[in-house]
């Protein structure tokens, strides 16, 4: 049978769940592809930050601010790119960025949640509708003969919409079991990363010494602005003019008169 003929006998409620459809394979196809993209490369990226972060910390968030187009790039970016902290403040830059992250993995859930609750409800009332449609045409005197053929056939296409919401919220029931799985698995992922983090971060902290405050760079790679060139130049020429004149302490005393004075003539 032609699928366009079953939407048409199926009644009233498959335009709604042809919507609800629609929603739910844009949904599941846009899930799908996010979760290709991050199956495939955050394992690679967690490996490359960790390993840096054993040498460098500096190294280690220059890999994590290029992988910031990525949840576990952007996770571990975070913490890395505080000017200075401490181990509570490194810790909670973890906690808060990966509520985020985990947040946005969860994005078409209750999409999906209501496809799921409304998809069979709908069926059943096509069914209802339909039922009550051929049993309206049914008369006490045509029981038992030909003319009630076509309420049985009746009966059946309004089991159409039925068939179908069950299908919608079937497909739609599998992926997001799927999806929450996904979810799953990435906050072990996500707390494993961050716990070796936050442990190579408490064994080896980094030196903020040779390190700007503002982005964490090598003071040697540090580019100064001019104002300071100039201030400090001023200072040194201070320096240089106060070195010239000596200090009131550093003058040398006259040498004390002698005890013995020259004898007078006479």
């Amino acid at each position: 049978m032609d699928i366009v003929d079953l939407f048409k006998k199926g009644g009233p409620a498959m335009w709604p769940l042809l919507a609800l459809s629609i929603l739910s394979l844009s949904v599941i196809f846009e899930r799908l592809w996010f979760w290709l993209r991050i199956l495939n490369q955050e394992k690679q990226i967690v490996e490359r930050v960790l390993d840096a972060a054993r040498v460098d910390w500096v190294s280690a968030t220059d890999i994590a601010r290029q992988a910031t187009n990525q949840p576990i790039g952007r996770f571990l970016y975070a913490p890395l790119s505080l000017p200075k902290s401490d181990p509570e403040t490194f810790q909670l830059a973890l906690e808060a960025t990966a509520e985020d992250e985990l947040a946005g993995m969860r994005r078409g859930e209750k999409l999906l949640e209501a496809v799921i609750a409304l998809s069979p409800l709908l069926g059943l009332l096509g069914t209802v509708l339909g039922l009550i449609q051929s049993l309206r045409s049914i008369r006490i005197g045509d029981l038992g003969t030909e003319s009630t053929a076509g309420v049985t056939t009746g009966i059946g296409e309004s089991l159409i919409s039925t068939a179908a919401g069950l299908i919608v919220a079937i497909t739609s029931l599998a992926f997001y079991r799927i999806f929450q799985g996904l979810v799953v698995n990435q906050v072990k992922i996500f707390r494993r990363a961050g716990n070796d983090l936050e442990l190579l971060y408490r064994q080896f902290p980094p030196d903020y010494t040779n390190t700007s405050p503002e982005t964490n760079i090598s003071s040697e790679n540090r580019i100064i602005p001019p104002t300071i060139i100039q201030e400090s130049s001023r200072d040194n020429t201070t320096q240089i003019r106060k070195k010239g004149r000596p200090r009131f302490s550093e003058i040398p005393e006259p040498p004390p008169e002698s005890d013995f004075s020259e004898p007078k003539d006479g």
